[in-house]
């Protein structure tokens, strides 16, 4: 039987009360709403900016965060993931820019932001095509790269405090906080473990004042409402040296976070459902294009790119209220607390020692992120070979230890960046592997019954060549066959989707064959279906029995939905 998640109270199509909607999603705001603004302002203080640029940023970050956020929730066309997603300043592009305000200043680095932006929407449009590239392997090495790139300067950060400082307050400030925040993350009930970075920052400011480390003269004469003084940063239009030198870092750095998200659009559809599903990948896209959209408003704005928070995911499981109009409120609050000086000055207030420590953990969970994903995908002797060259040429690169007095110009500021790097040299590898595969067999055909006897001697041959007996042939062609009645069965619920081409490819894998079938259809996803044939009653109707079938010539089934076309990939044992 199915597992039924009855932590969950209100499912994303549901309207629960208002009153609940509105404490779920204040709870979120005030949570997230600490990482949003220290991430935007510690990247402003590491590259010396004035307090004027770091008051609009802590705005902009919250306004965009907020706008952003409601766009996940409500989903506008392709827009949004329909789920609780929010929104905030992403660590992944502190390094990068803060290199792009120190080059240029802040019309620089929002221009490379904006173009940046434009490579997600297409990634979104072409998930389907790059999900062979852009895999978790890729993902993983290059979040472990970030902490690598990040760490030296959170570190200098937390020395970085007036010169007439006590020389005990920055180790007493920041090993404070970071104590609390160990504490409560290794030992706390989930309940408190969600409020542990505010709490960690509230400890931290506290033993700081007597150290006259916490300005609250700044924050006693900000105004309740009002704008930033600072105004519109601008673009950088000329398109100098410095732009195209630290676009490539910027664009790869936007493709992890963009992967980033694929995960958390993946999660939250798996913790918002009493009754699980598949994950459906054109929510992933859409998810994919609210966040280019952030990320397009914040490099207009001026203010650093923002991504998707997986502490959405805790706070769905903790709360059970996963409606999208959680989503509205916590964006709305969002968007409210920008037009308050006061709120922006407090933030900005927490020293440098403070957030530094705060962000030490964030980061590091990062890093691990990076590593689990690596190893979740699978650590076999290839990938590991891929895994740990890129790492160490990337760390190398950013260290200047490999051909540092070569590498000059545009060349130096691309290898220079240890994310950039590294993502290079596992792209490539990637792409190595995947040319050098075994090679797919591929038939064009239709999604029609007609198209059975091709298929039928497209598979036989296929299993010819592979060596395999004619009991293993025939359990490979059932399957293709019952993978093809369904696909019809799912057609025939969109009339547009009859007489669509499908394309078939078979490879071999390590003692099976793996077939994809690229349709474009509606209706459900076939691993529900498949999921659940043990609650159906052991008579099924004509429908259900391709399902039972295809259950059982099948060793897997893995069913995408992407926006215009399916993709279902069936995995059958050989034989010889």
């Amino acid at each position: 039987m199915a597992k039924f998640n009855q932590n969950i109270r209100y499912e994303p199509n549901e309207r629960p009360p208002h009153s609940v909607a509105f404490g779920a999603g204040f709870q979120a705001a005030v949570v997230i709403i600490t990482p949003v603004v220290i991430g935007a302002v510690l990247i402003g203080r590491a590259a010396n900016q004035p307090d004027s640029y770091l008051n609009w940023v802590a705005f902009a970050a919250l306004l965009i965060s907020g706008v952003s956020t409601v766009l996940q929730a409500v989903r506008v066309g392709r827009i949004g993931a329909g789920h609780v997603l929010v929104m905030g300043t992403s660590g992944a592009f502190i390094a990068v820019c803060i290199a792009a305000l120190v080059q240029g200043g802040p019309p620089l680095m929002a221009s490379l932001i904006v173009v940046s932006a434009l490579f997600q929407f297409a990634l979104a449009a072409r998930l389907s095509l790059l999900r062979r590239i852009l895999t978790p392997v890729v993902a993983g090495t290059v979040i472990m790269l970030i902490a690598v790139t990040v760490m030296p300067i959170v570190f200098d950060l937390l020395e970085d405090v007036p010169a007439d400082t006590s020389p005990p307050a920055s180790p007493i400030v920041a090993g404070a906080t970071l104590a609390t925040l160990l504490v409560l993350t290794l030992r706390a009930p989930l309940s408190w473990r969600l409020w542990a970075p505010l709490i960690a920052v509230v400890v931290g400011c506290a033993l700081a004042s007597p150290f006259g480390l916490f300005d609250f003269q700044a924050v006693i004469a900000a105004p309740w409402i009002g704008l930033p003084d600072y105004g519109w940063p601008g673009l950088d239009l000329t398109f100098r040296p410095e732009f195209w030198g630290l676009l490539p870092a910027f664009v790869v750095v936007t493709l992890v976070g963009a992967i980033e998200t694929i995960g958390d659009g993946i999660a939250i559809q798996r913790v918002s459902r009493r009754r699980p599903r598949a994950t459906d990948f054109r929510l992933v896209q859409g998810a994919l294009n609210a966040d280019g959209m952030g990320n397009l408003l914040s490099g207009l704005i001026g203010t650093p790119p923002n991504t998707t928070y997986s502490s959405s995911i805790a706070l769905a499981e903790l709360t059970g209220v996963a409606a999208r109009r959680v989503g509205v409120y916590v964006g709305s609050i969002f968007a409210l607390l920008a037009l308050s000086p006061k709120v922006s000055a407090l933030l900005i207030a927490i020293p440098n020692p403070v957030g530094a420590a705060y962000i030490t953990v964030l980061i590091c969970l990062l890093f691990v992120q990076g590593l689990k994903m690596v190893v979740q995908d699978g650590l076999d002797h290839r990938k590991a070979a891929v895994v740990g060259l890129s790492f160490w040429l990337g760390v190398g690169f950013e260290n200047k230890v490999i051909f540092a007095d070569m590498l000059s110009g545009m060349w130096g500021t691309l290898l220079g960046n240890g994310m950039t790097a590294g993502c290079i040299t596992a792209i490539i590898l990637t792409a190595f592997m995947e040319l050098t595969a075994p090679r797919r067999r591929r038939l064009e055909t239709e999604v029609a019954l007609a198209s059975t006897p091709q298929i039928d001697k497209f598979l036989r041959a296929f299993a010819a060549k592979n060596g395999w007996n004619e009991s293993a042939a025939g359990r490979l062609c059932a399957a293709g066959e019952e993978t093809l009645t369904i696909l019809m069965q799912e057609a025939e619920v969109d009339e547009t989707a009859k007489g669509r081409r499908l394309i078939l490819t078979a490879r071999s894998v390590e003692g099976a064959v793996e077939l994809e079938f690229f349709a474009a259809i509606a209706g459900d996803n076939l691993e529900d279906r498949l999921a659940y044939l043990s609650e159906q009653p052991e008579i099924p109707d004509e429908q259900e029995i391709s399902f039972r079938l295809l259950r059982h010539y099948a060793s897997s089934v893995r069913h995408q939905k992407f926006h215009g076309v399916d993709i279902v990939t069936v995995q059958v044992e050989g034989g010889a």
